[in-house]
């Protein structure tokens, strides 16, 4: 089943097995770009902008699918595809973590079957990293110091103790409690707590204040 605004991305240098290869996906439903090479495939394809992944040949002229998969560090899922029981480079492609390998031809419910998991797999992760950058967004908005009252807030401590370490009024420090509050989107300090773990921002016992 076609995944909303996903991409599947297929680089084989055999123009055969391209074309069969892209009717089938097109047929079921699926946007499909094919490239005969991994130079072309760096080149044009947009691996930032929607949920995607890749249909990968093992053995090409230049860079080899291992070098691809060397290269993308996890940034797309990968199902190789290779004419060859190559048990080695199978096994070197799984643990480096492409989602399947499979042997051509490869039957059509079989080669949907792992394409269909690997773009479920891939609008999990890209809706993943949508929300943390949305986040840290939210965090990049705080003023410094709004940032070292939520660090303080997080471990625990109320306004007159926050005002205490950061050597402020405590009035001062309810305002910018607000404030972060209000960026942050957070309703409680549990949810904030939330928010800012996803954000990668923890609780800090030892703030250096700015005065």
């Amino acid at each position: 089943m076609s995944q909303p605004n996903s991409r599947v991305f297929l680089v084989d240098d055999d123009e055969q097995v391209r074309c069969a290869i892209s009717r089938l996906l097109r047929a079921a439903g699926y946007c499909v770009h094919s490239f005969d090479s991994a130079e072309v495939f760096f080149d044009r394809a947009d691996l930032s902008s929607y949920p995607a992944c890749l249909l990968l040949d093992l053995q090409m002229p230049g860079m080899t699918g291992l070098d691809v998969q060397h290269r993308l560090n996890g940034q797309v899922p990968i199902v190789f595809l290779t004419g060859r029981g190559d048990v080695t480079s199978s096994v070197d492609a799984m643990k480096a973590g492409a989602l399947d390998f499979l042997i051509k031809p490869v039957r059509e419910s079989v080669l949907l079957a792992a394409v269909d998991r690997a773009l479920q797999f891939a609008c999990k992760e890209f809706e993943t990293q949508r929300e943390h950058a949305e986040l840290v967004g939210r965090v990049n908005q705080l003023t410094r110091r709004e940032r070292e009252v939520m660090a303080l807030v997080l471990t625990g401590r109320l306004n007159k103790q926050v005002a205490s370490d950061l050597g402020a009024a405590e009035k001062t420090i309810k305002i910018h409690r607000g404030r972060v509050m209000e960026k942050m989107r957070a309703r409680s300090i549990v949810e904030l707590i939330r928010l800012a773990d996803k954000a990668g921002v923890h609780a800090a016992d030892d703030q250096s204040p700015s005065r």
